[in-house]
């Protein structure tokens, strides 16, 4: 089991950057397929992006590729989600989320991932 920890949240005029962190505890981080997903008031959660076992796969969802990275750091149990440019649209709650699936792919739906933090807000003001 793997309990999940977001920071980094805030409130960043349009154009301005935030780097979220999701500190994790637990046996074998370096096991999990690794994500960041979002949740806008009155909307479902939808997939921002994430990263394999291995790192060498990442996927993003459209709107934020060019803006967004995502990225891990086994040794210290952590992934980060650098948001640059960013825009009103992009205000949510962001959740970080483990999988213990090993397949070497991008993992877009929610339901395939078995752990979640509790989230950061993210306010970006126009």
């Amino acid at each position: 089991q793997v309990q999940l920890v977001e920071s980094g949240g805030g409130l960043v005029q349009a154009g301005g950057s935030l780097r979220l962190s999701c500190a994790a505890s637990g046996r074998s981080f370096g096991s999990y397929h690794m994500a960041w997903f979002r949740q806008a008031p009155g909307k479902e959660r939808e997939f921002v992006a994430d990263i394999v076992v291995g790192g060498g796969i990442i996927g993003y969802k459209d709107s934020v590729k060019g803006r967004f990275s995502i990225s891990r750091d086994n040794a210290k149990n952590t992934v980060y989600l650098q948001m640059n440019s960013l825009k009103p649209e992009d205000t949510a709650v962001y959740y970080c989320a483990a999988s213990t699936s090993d397949t070497p792919a991008v993992i877009t739906s929610p339901n395939l991932y078995d752990y979640w933090g509790q989230g950061t807000q993210v306010t970006v003001s126009s």
